[in-house]
């Protein structure tokens, strides 16, 4: 089982390698989620890669953001770097990026990052489709998932094992985003989820934030499940830190054995907030998991700094790499020794013949015992074979500058980055959507704020939650009668034991005649296609580029709603492979918790049990809505409105407009559509989003 360890720099990357590490991973200028950290620069990525290859440790590089058109020729341009100077594969979240990577870089492979949010066997089979040959599988997930998963799909997993845990699944926190301006998705996530909120209106403490994760003492159970790599989590952190835990976790997975007492005392100071949990992966969670980082925290690191330095700034390589050596001595011909490592690398080195002794001939032994002495550089002889005629004598100084030749030799050989093939930059495409202003699509949590001046406004389509789909058949099916589509809106996260449940409430709803779905993630798009379903995306896909929606149409959706995180600007330059949606109305879903909010808040299970919400420092409330098996969605304190706006959009392109009503009720609804057709703005307070501002 391969160590993955963060370099956020190229000290954090020598620090990494010289505690053990099998392989790194790293962001390159800006497009990587942990933009804030030092990174490699374009300039430094050569040696980086050279440093890593020499050792035999794997390089993985960030390439995890979401990217709008006009950044795909950069991003074309680095990921044609990446191939040309040998990483070892590309992370990616953006399926726009994925499709860029596979036509000008076909030999760079490329690894489905956690932001992509697979987290069962569907959307795991999903990415070995698209060409994904390793997927990190979202942090929530209990082992028996991660082993369900592993076991069944055919492509290599990767699990967090150490580090901070976020309380929103990746991929899906847009709260950094709408109320900062500083988007996680585009690597400048602004961590509001560390600060305090108060539950329904009670005193502030750290509601979202979460301990740091540890599974020191699950590594066997990971390998057993046959999970491919661990990785620790910390391109943000210090060099001391990422030496210090890989160290630590090395050992563990070699020796394949849990971490001392004083091993685990160490991972807590050197970096922790206030312990550590595993409460996702045993299943077991609530209050535990949560802490924040205290003063006694950031002391308990100081004393372990200058320990950690040891394990990587006395420069003196370990040899981690194994090699054969092969030495000839026969009379009148050349001194020969050819060394070959694992990889196929080969080198080989001549002197001068040796001449007879004049007294002692030299032994094979002698010559083995020279040729060993490799300390000082990263290679390791497995095996040594001397073919050595009698009677001839061969100077140490003649063996031993064959072994730093050959050696030389052979590090140069190993530096070399691999062949690949170079491809182009496709075009982007450019189909126009319609002129006209976009139809409607409304979209609420409960059929009970849905009434008849609703469907007087005669939208295309009308988004329900599954579930309520299911408890209202009978009143669907009179609606379609009407000419209006009810969609089933699928949940956002699912496990594969929860499947059959959301599957048997699908069936029931195909049977009252529901045929078109609203998919939220790769893992539906699957687990769907050719089952007779017609399919659309939803925003839990996160699409920003015309590659993306060229993507999900080669997969057979039928429609893209755009993410929140695009500025008109962006919606406009698109080409609508797709017929595209944009929210023009509602809050927006900030976070999905796997980590029941309201139960923790209320002290036992009042999902059902009235409003909740969280409230910040400046009284701002956001509600909390609870998800099938105890989840729940973070909405915006304020409803997004375009009422107003409608010659903004209008020309976009957009074929649909949507509404999405969450805390409104039904006379709420009809209100705000009556606003919509008079042209005026929502009541205060409301937002703009990110259309008119944009994120960073």
């Amino acid at each position: 089982m391969e160590l993955m360890c963060p370099a956020g720099s190229l000290e954090a990357l020598e620090a990494a390698v010289q505690a053990g590490a099998d392989a790194v991973y790293f962001g390159v200028g800006d497009y990587n989620a942990r933009r804030n950290a030092k990174n490699i620069s374009e300039e430094q990525l050569p040696q980086a890669l050279a440093y890593c290859r020499l050792r035999g440790v794997r390089s993985y590089v960030t390439v995890n953001t979401l990217l709008s058109d006009r950044e795909l020729p950069r991003v074309s341009q680095l990921l044609e770097t990446l191939s040309r100077e040998g990483a070892d594969a590309a992370i990616v979240q953006d399926l726009g990026v994925l499709r860029l990577a596979r036509a000008v870089a076909p030999d760079l492979p490329v690894h489905a990052s956690t932001q992509v949010t697979v987290h069962n066997l569907a959307g795991a089979l999903a990415c070995k489709e698209l060409g994904f040959s390793r997927v990190v599988l979202s942090r929530e997930l209990p082992l028996e998932e991660i082993r369900y998963i592993t076991q069944r799909s055919g492509i290599e997993t990767e699990v967090f094992c150490h580090g901070a845990l976020c309380m929103c699944y990746s991929g899906q926190c847009y709260l950094s985003a709408a109320i900062g301006g500083r988007s996680g998705n585009r690597g400048l996530c602004a961590q509001p989820c560390r600060l305090p909120y108060g539950f329904d209106g009670g005193p502030p403490k750290p509601w979202l934030s979460l301990k740091d994760l540890s599974l020191a003492c699950h590594l066997q159970e990971l390998e057993q499940a046959g999970v491919a790599c661990v990785k620790i989590e910390g391109r943000m952190k210090r060099p001391e830190y990422v030496a210090l835990t890989a160290d630590i976790y090395k050992r563990a997975v070699a020796g394949k054995k849990p971490p001392s007492a004083e091993e685990l005392e160490q991972l807590r100071a050197i970096f922790s907030r206030s312990g550590f949990t595993d409460g996702y992966f045993t299943g077991q969670t609530g209050e535990t998991m949560f802490g924040a980082r205290s003063e006694a925290d950031a002391q308990a690191a100081q004393p372990l700094y200058a320990q950690a330095r040891k394990l990587y700034e006395s420069r003196t390589e370990k040899p981690r790499v194994p090699l054969e050596l092969a030495f000839s001595a026969q009379p009148d011909q050349p001194l020969t020794l050819t060394a070959r490592d694992g990889e196929g690398h080969e080198a080989q080195a001549q002197g001068e013949p040796a001449e007879a002794a004049l007294s002692r001939a030299t032994s094979a032994e002698e010559i083995e015992k020279n040729l060993r002495k490799t300390g000082g550089t990263v290679f390791a002889p497995s095996r040594v074979s001397v073919r050595l005629a009698p009677g001839l004598r061969v100077s140490a100084a003649q063996v031993n500058g064959l072994r730093r030749q050959c050696l030389d030799q052979l590090a140069q050989a190993r530096q070399t980055p691999p062949a690949r093939r170079a491809g182009v930059m496709p075009p982007l495409p450019r189909q126009k959507g319609p002129q006209a202003p976009p139809a409607l699509i409304f979209q609420a949590l409960k059929w009970d704020q849905l009434s008849p001046e609703l469907l007087e406004e005669r939208p295309q389509f009308v988004y329900l939650p599954l579930a309520e789909c299911r408890r209202n058949l009978d009143r669907c099916a009179a609606w379609m009668e009407q000419g209006v589509e009810v969609v089933p809106a699928l949940p956002r996260i699912w496990f594969d034991s929860q499947q059959d449940q959301a599957m048997e409430e699908l069936n029931q709803c195909r049977g009252a005649g529901m045929k078109t779905v609203l998919c939220p993630n790769l893992g539906w798009i699957a687990l769907l296609q050719g089952q007779g379903f017609t399919l659309r995306g939803d925003f839990g896909l996160n699409v920003m580029n015309s590659l993306a929606i060229e993507q999900l149409s080669h997969m057979g959706l039928t429609s893209a709603a755009l993410s929140f995180e695009m500025n008109f600007a962006q919606m406009r330059d698109l080409g609508k492979a797709l017929p595209l949606e944009a929210l023009v109305y509602g809050r927006l879903p900030l976070m999905i918790f796997e980590n029941c909010a309201i139960r923790r808040g209320a002290g036992r299970c009042a999902c059902r049990e009235g409003k909740h919400f969280l409230s910040d420092k400046t009284g701002r409330r956001f509600p909390l809505v609870p998800e099938p098996h105890c989840r729940n969605t973070l909405y915006n304190s304020e409803p997004l409105c375009l009422s107003d706006k409608t010659d903004d959009y209008a020309g976009l392109g957009l074929t649909w407009a949507r509404f999405s009503f969450t805390t409104e009720s039904a006379e709420e609804c009809a209100h705000i559509l009556r606003r919509y057709r008079q042209g005026q703005a929502c009541p205060s307070p409301y937002t703009r989003g990110l259309y008119y501002r944009g994120v960073k």
